[in-house]
Formats: structure tokens, C-alpha cells, sequence
């Protein structure tokens, strides 16, 4: 346990006692100032507040008690100072002795520190991307990869297990019209007449795919089955979406497909099982869901009567295999054009005997490409351009990762092409990795000018209670509030573990880069006539390295040692 995590449960067992449950009240939060100003100490905590509304007394009399009785636990001399603001909030200042154990325990716990480890490890099942096979990915579909790909690296890192999943659409209508429509542009390279079917798919990727099917099999082809096209397009277009997402830094563990719940019969069984359990109803010859038990505003249809399947048949079946195959928590990570779809999806899974909560859903707002602020339509041959493998291709896997994320996903993104192709400060992901690298070559010439005995011990994590202790007297105020920012991450992390919210993540790199940059002008980290000093700052800014490099691996950003 870290100091900040000790300070914590510290502040908690105190509350517990003074409340009348004795149970730790929900609601608690704890607050890193990480400016340089003391105004509002260290860390702020509202558990005055919380606790007043279980007592029913003033939250302000509330926390001059649990001043004291904190003042009274405090036997390893962590505090050394608390002032009551506002309403309540009690406002801790940690002693030099605490900032020091901090700085030392962040340079022992490496990325461990970051880590606040759940007390039941779950097993989540991260579906995103899922997009139809029938074309290539579009621009909107990068949003969705790079929130499921960056929130299954934190909860991994977070000690969970996490399956990451595409589920392919190859049932129904859709595929059949895109074996019709590659069939339609066959025959035309091979100069039949052929028409395309009204609501077929008419892009021009179905004609590349064409020229590539007529170069592979010739002419013969005139006369293959419906079936022989379907599986063509839908096997070399699932190609193309895999090859796009290896691109954009993404790999998923499992590939799941539709068609297997229609073949194994699982859709059938589920709607069985809903009929025995009293929650599905025959109606003018459909087969509707009572979902308005589960707090719906109307019952839904699963099988119409001409007997055509509804897409949410398959989806209950669809995660119900899920938790059949031991998952407890499901994530769905969807564009914001299924709001509606989620209350409904839920409440299927409450019919089954499974909590609503047990299946979380992020939707995310669409994505508009502009460049200086003005809508851009991107295209190399059609007039439009919606293909996410052309973004990736024009800004490069880093950048378009991190521009995808540097928003929260309910708000509309404008992805500016401009920024994003510039190789200067105003570009977020060049500032990180600039400071990252800067940091690499801090190291090098440190070393060059007779620091090597240091870079070396930092590097191997060599030093010792004894160092940090000899130095520990020297550290600033510029120091601990870049310590305090560095500690931060443990709280963002655990945030997005809880709120999906990758995006805080982006944020966060992005901040520390600033203050490290800030750190680095307003102090001299080389001082050849102040050694010991010289020595704390590269420890210091060794630790900032570290921590945007656990970042960049977090966000999935490469960290170069040179730019």
C-alpha cells in the first residue's frame, strides 16, 4: 500500500467509526491538488459531507471532528496540516516525510504503483467495432476501435480479465444483397448486362473486388451460384476490415459469427426459453418480447409473422453465449445511433435471470473529418471518402489513434486534418512524444557529462531508502507538483476502469507532457556545480519518463527514442 492509498484508509477507518452503521457511507471522493498553490493542501476529501447527511448534523461541525480524530490516528506523521472550506471539505496537507516515501514508493512500484487492484477480479467481454461485412471500415468506426481497444488495455492493467471481441454480421438480407451486388459487377467486367439490385450495394470497392474475383477464377465465374458470391465478398471484405484494424494497432482474440447462432440453433433455443418463462407471446401471427415488464416502452417483435428473424433475436442469443462462456460483465461499445436499442438489449438480458448491470453500453458520436475548421470531403476516385484505412494513411496509427480519443465519446468529434499533420507543438501527440523523447536524450547526456553511476542506478532501480532519504530535503515545490501529477494516473485509471471514459487518459498524457515541459524550462535538471541536486531532478523527471511511457503503451502510441 502507497502512502496516498495509506492516507485513504486512514480518512476511512475514522469515518467509519464515527458512522452510526459503521460501514464506509458511498460517495467518498478524494481530490489531488496538483497546482503549486496551498490554498487547498494536498488532497481535498468531501467525507465530512457525506457523513454529515448519516449523522444529520452540520457537515462543517462533522469535519471538525474528524479533524481531530485524524490529528489523534496520524501516528506516522503523514499530515501536517488540515483546514475546513466551503461547505465541509477537509483540506490535507501531507508532511515532507510523506512526499518523500511517495517519491521513493514511485520509483520502487514502477507501474505497479498505478495499479488499484479490484477486490473480485472480473471477467469482461469487450465487443466493439462489429461492422458489417460488406464494405470497409469508415471514418466513424475509428472511434469506436480506439475506445474498446485502450479501455480493454486498462482493465487489463488493472488486473482484470478481458476477452476483446468482433462480432461479424454475415446473417440475413445484407449478405445476401452483397453476394448479388459482387455477382452484378462480375458479369459486367466480364461484359454481360447486369444491374446491380436497387438496395444492393453500389461502391466502387465491389468493383475492385470484382476485378480481383473475375483475375482469380476467369470466366467460369459467369456461372458460379449466389452462395459462391456471398462467401467471396464476405470473406475478402472481413479481410480488408482485418488488415485495417492491424494497421490502426488493433488485434481482437475472437471473431464470432452470426451465422453460427442460426446454424447451431442457440437463436431458436432463447426464443424457446423466453416462450416457457412466460415473456415471449404470440400476436397476429408474431412472436413478440414483454418487455415493458423489464421497463421498456412497448413490447418488441422478435419473429414476424412471415416468419424473417428481428435483429434483436440474434442478439440475445448472441449474449447470452456470452455469459454461457463464463464472462460476468459485457461491454458494448456502439455509435450513438443505437440509444434506443440499449434500454430494450437490457431488458432481454433481465428476462434471461442475468442483472441489467451486468451489461454496460458506451455509444459513441459521430465523427466529422475537418481541416482549419472546415468540413472536408476526402476522396480518391468517388468525390466522398468515408474509409478509416485513408485517415490512418494520411496522419499515420499514432496520431489517428490519439485524435479518435482526445474527446469523450457522447460529444461529436471534429478531427482536424490540419493539426493532426503537423510536426510542431500544436499537435497533441507530437508534444508527448517530444517530451518523452526529450527525456531519453536528458538521460544520454547526463551520462556523457559523468552521471553515468546515476542513469545507471535509475535505470536499474539500484537506489536505495538511503538515497532517497539523503535527498529527499531537497525536493521543491516544482518537484512535488509534479509528483502529485504523476500520482494522478492512479486516479484516472481507476476512473476509466469504472466509467469507461478512455478519453480521460489522452487527457491526462497530454497534461503531464505540459508540466513536464514547464518543469524542464523554469529548472535546471544539469547543474555540474550542484551535483546532489542534479541528482534528485534526473530521479524526478526519470519518473515522469516512466510514467508517459506507461501512457503511450496504455494508449497504444509507439514511444520513439528520437525525433
Amino acid at each position: 500500500m502507497n502512502i496516498i492509498s495509506q492516507l485513504k484508509e486512514l480518512i476511512n477507518t475514522q469515518v467509519v467509526k464515527l458512522s452510526p452503521s459503521q460501514q464506509l457511507p458511498a460517495g467518498i471522493e478524494y481530490k489531488i491538488n496538483s497546482d503549486t498553490a496551498s490554498a487547498f493542501g494536498d488532497i481535498s476529501c468531501n467525507a465530512a459531507m457525506i457523513l454529515a447527511k448519516q449523522l444529520g448534523q452540520n457537515p462543517r461541525m462533522v469535519a471538525t471532528t474528524l479533524q481531530q480524530s485524524l490529528q489523534e490516528a496520524d501516528s506516522e506523521g503523514l499530515i501536517t496540516a488540515m483546514a475546513i472550506a466551503g461547505p465541509g471539505f477537509l483540506n490535507i496537507s501531507l508532511s515532507p516525510k510523506a512526499w518523500q516515501t511517495l517519491w521513493q514508493e514511485l520509483y520502487q512500484q514502477q507501474a505497479a504503483f498505478f495499479v488499484s487492484k479490484p477486490h473480485t477480479p472480473a471477467k469482461f467481454l469487450l465487443e466493439f467495432v462489429s461492422a458489417n461485412p460488406t464494405g470497409p471500415l469508415h471514418l466513424g468506426h475509428g472511434r469506436g476501435g480506439i475506445i474498446g481497444d485502450t479501455l480493454a488495455k486498462v482493465l487489463t492493467f488493472q488486473g482484470h480479465t478481458v476477452l476483446k471481441e468482433f462480432y461479424i454480421n454475415d446473417a440475413g438480407n445484407q449478405v445476401k444483397l452483397l453476394g448479388l451486388s459482387l455477382k452484378a459487377r462480375c458479369l459486367q467486367q466480364l461484359g454481360h448486362v447486369a444491374t446491380v439490385p436497387e438496395d444492393g450495394y453500389a461502391g466502387e470497392y465491389l468493383i475492385d473486388l470484382a476485378a480481383d474475383c473475375v483475375a482469380q477464377h476467369g470466366p467460369d465465374v459467369a456461372g458460379k451460384d449466389d452462395m459462391f458470391f456471398q462467401l467471396y465478398a464476405k470473406e475478402q471484405l472481413l479481410g480488408q476490415i482485418k488488415a485495417t484494424l492491424t494497421t490502426y494497432g488493433i488485434t481482437f482474440d475472437n471473431w464470432f459469427s452470426e451465422k453460427t447462432l442460426h446454424d447451431n440453433g442457440a437463436i431458436d433455443e432463447v426464443l424457446t426459453l423466453l416462450q416457457e418463462k412466460g415473456l415471449a407471446y404470440e400476436l397476429d401471427g408474431a412472436l413478440w418480447f414483454k418487455s415493458t415488464a423489464f421497463g421498456d416502452d412497448k413490447d418488441r417483435v422478435i419473429k414476424k409473422s412471415t416468419g424473417e428473424l428481428t435483429y434483436i433475436a440474434a442478439d440475445i442469443a448472441y449474449h447470452k453465449n456470452k455469459f454461457d462462456r463464463g464472462y460476468t460483465t459485457l461491454i458494448d461499445i456502439l455509435g450513438h445511433d443505437h440509444h434506443g436499442y440499449v434500454r430494450r438489449l437490457k431488458a432481454t438480458m433481465e428476462a434471461l435471470g442475468y442483472r441489467q448491470d451486468q451489461l454496460d453500453v458506451v455509444l459513441y458520436q459521430l465523427v466529422n473529418i475537418k481541416e482549419n475548421d472546415v468540413a472536408v470531403k476526402m476522396s480518391k476516385r468517388a468525390g466522398t471518402f468515408t474509409k478509416l484505412s485513408d485517415v490512418i494513411e494520411a496522419v499515420g496509427t499514432d496520431v489517428a489513434r490519439f485524435f479518435y480519443l482526445n474527446r469523450k465519446a457522447d460529444v461529436t468529434l471534429d478531427f482536424d486534418l490540419a493539426a493532426a499533420l503537423k510536426k510542431t507543438d500544436e499537435n497533441p501527440v507530437y508534444y508527448i512524444q517530444y517530451a518523452y523523447v526529450r527525456l531519453v536524450s536528458l538521460m544520454q547526456k547526463a551520462a556523457q557529462e559523468g552521471l553515468g553511476d546515476t542513469v545507471n542506478a535509475l535505470r536499474s532501480r539500484t537506489l536505495d531508502a538511503a538515497w532517497f532519504n539523503g535527498h529527499g530535503a531537497l525536493l521543491s515545490e516544482h518537484e512535488i507538483a509534479l509528483l502529485k501529477k504523476i500520482v494522478m494516473l492512479q486516479d484516472v485509471l481507476q476512473t476509466i476502469a469504472t466509467s469507461y471514459q478512455t478519453h480521460l487518459l489522452s487527457y491526462y498524457a497530454l497534461e503531464l507532457a505540459q508540466q513536464l515541459h514547464n518543469y524542464y524550462t523554469h529548472n535546471k535538471v544539469l547543474d555540474k556545480e550542484h551535483t546532489k541536486t542534479t541528482a534528485m531532478r534526473l530521479a524526478m523527471v526519470f519518473l515522469v519518463h516512466q510514467t508517459l511511457g506507461l501512457c503511450l503503451d496504455l494508449l497504444g502510441l509507439t514511444k520513439p527514442e528520437k525525433m
